[in-house]
């Protein structure tokens, strides 16, 4: 692996770490299934999700759905789970996002970014 691969690899991850998680409930079922969404806490990041309670293999496919507060769209994306961990709270699957289309990105980013403004404001930051 070259040098710059590396370096363009771990910028990425650092990205995908600065991007503040934020509380939501999410609709998830396994990819392609029939079955019904089953509706869990989560959270959301620009990278990805995750969500308590019955999690799934690392390498599953999943489908997910959740409204951004303010709006009335629901989303659609697809994730791969990564990681799943067993906690205080159970378990949970975490997920990074495959193919998400550019404009649900920024839709999730501009939310991301409108949360941290406001947090900013109420704490007093810059």
């Amino acid at each position: 692996m070259s040098e710059q691969s590396k370096d363009d690899g771990q910028r990425r991850a650092d990205e995908r770490r600065e991007s503040p998680r934020v509380p939501m409930r999410i609709r998830v079922r396994r990819e392609n299934s029939s079955q019904a969404f089953d509706s869990r806490e989560g959270n959301i990041s620009l990278g990805g999700f995750a969500w308590f309670g019955t999690s799934l293999s690392v390498g599953m496919k999943v489908e997910a759905r959740f409204t951004l507060p303010g709006s009335t769209e629901e989303l659609q994306v697809r994730g791969e789970v990564l990681h799943v961990a067993h906690g205080s709270r159970g378990s949970s699957a975490h997920v990074r996002f495959l193919d998400l289309p550019v404009e649900l990105e920024m839709l999730i980013a501009r939310y991301l970014d409108d949360l941290e403004l406001a947090e900013s404001k109420r704490g007093g930051g810059p």
